[in-house]
């Protein structure tokens, strides 16, 4: 919850469902929420990040504005399939991650991932 994983350049992929629902959270239209707050790359639609480099969604204070509708790769973060994959990439994301367990190897962390997925 200290938001490091909110902050940085590239955005936060969202869905079209997705879309909708924050849209609706936000008491917008899925037109304005569109145009207010996300930008589109490749086809592809993503929420914008703010002047400081946090996603716009990011409060230092209040944490994630949009928790209970938060974006798919924001639910998922820290069990991206390419941390539970790759053992390197996890070493990596363990070192800028205060979250991850830094006493934990990478077996506990899959392990972990998947109590997490029975849920």
């Amino acid at each position: 919850m200290c938001g490091t994983c909110c902050f940085g350049e590239g955005g936060i992929l969202v869905g079209s469902d997705e879309l909708s629902k924050i849209a609706d959270f936000l008491g917008l239209t899925p037109e304005s929420f569109l145009s207010m707050y996300c930008e589109t790359r490749n086809r592809k639609t993503y929420i914008k990040t703010g002047h400081d480099g946090y996603c716009i969604f990011f409060d230092k204070k209040k944490s994630c504005l949009i928790h209970p509708v938060k974006p798919h790769p924001c639910s998922q973060w820290p069990y991206y399939p390419a941390l539970l994959e790759d053992e390197e990439n996890w070493e990596m994301a363990k070192d800028a991650c205060p979250g991850l367990k830094s006493g934990s190897s990478f077996e506990d962390f899959v392990r972990e991932s998947k109590k997490t997925e029975d849920k």
